[in-house]
């Protein structure tokens, strides 16, 4: 089976380092889906303003290795130690590198061939091979069981951005960025409190360091 490219993402986020781990961890985030030019029709995107949320399908474009084949992975949510099945994980490294994600529509330019949507685990220029829309009937299941998720709590942080840096950063986009960080893009096996991380967000390398559940972003350059 050959997969046809149908559209590209565009976010700030150009790195693996600070992706949300998944969808609507950072609802602020804001993206764009734009459709490759044989399918940017008003007609291809026709119906979709009457839905709240997208399936987008696409390709881990930043893994720099392949599946090795290996049955088991180590997921983030659990320290980055313990081991559990491929298929019973979201890893990127998979026997096929795809990636499923719910995004919310914020708005739809069918003359454009774009939809811009909010909440993506997207880098900028991801591969996107299909659109499909959310449907609550069928896609929603409420009180189930989430494996290991369930057991281990994801811990915000606190953020803390002194007003020098604040305006440094685009108003529109800060949201998205504060809650990125919140979400502690650190390697979970990683804790130093005297280590400056840099983040690349947009045009912007974001520098901060984590102590004791506080976030400080130290520099904007």
């Amino acid at each position: 089976m050959n997969l046809k490219l149908v559209a590209t993402f565009h976010a700030p986020l150009t790195e693996k380092f600070g992706l949300p781990r998944q969808s609507g961890l950072a609802d602020s985030l804001r993206g764009t889906v734009v459709l490759e030019p044989e399918f940017r029709s008003p007609e291809a995107l026709r119906g979709l303003e009457g839905f709240d949320y997208l399936w987008l399908i696409w390709g881990f474009h930043l893994n720099r290795e392949t599946a090795s084949g290996g049955l088991t992975v180590r997921p983030p949510r659990l320290g980055g130690n313990e081991r559990v099945g491929v298929f019973a994980s979201r890893s990127p490294y998979r026997p096929n590198p795809l990636g499923l994600s719910s995004v919310r529509i914020e708005r739809v330019d069918a003359a454009a061939g774009e939809i811009h949507v909010l909440g993506a685990d997207l880098a900028d220029g991801t591969p996107i091979y299909d659109i499909k829309p959310y449907v609550e009937y069928a896609d929603s299941h409420r009180g189930v069981r989430s494996g290991f998720v369930d057991e281990h709590a994801w811990q915000r942080l606190e953020v803390v951005l002194p007003r020098e840096t604040f305006h440094q950063l685009d108003p529109d986009t800060v949201d998205g960025l504060l809650e990125i960080l919140a979400q502690d893009p650190r390697p979970q096996y990683q804790d130093d409190p005297e280590r400056i991380y840099g983040l690349q967000y947009g045009d912007r390398n974001v520098k901060f360091k984590v102590s004791g559940g506080i976030l400080t972003v130290v520099a904007v350059e």
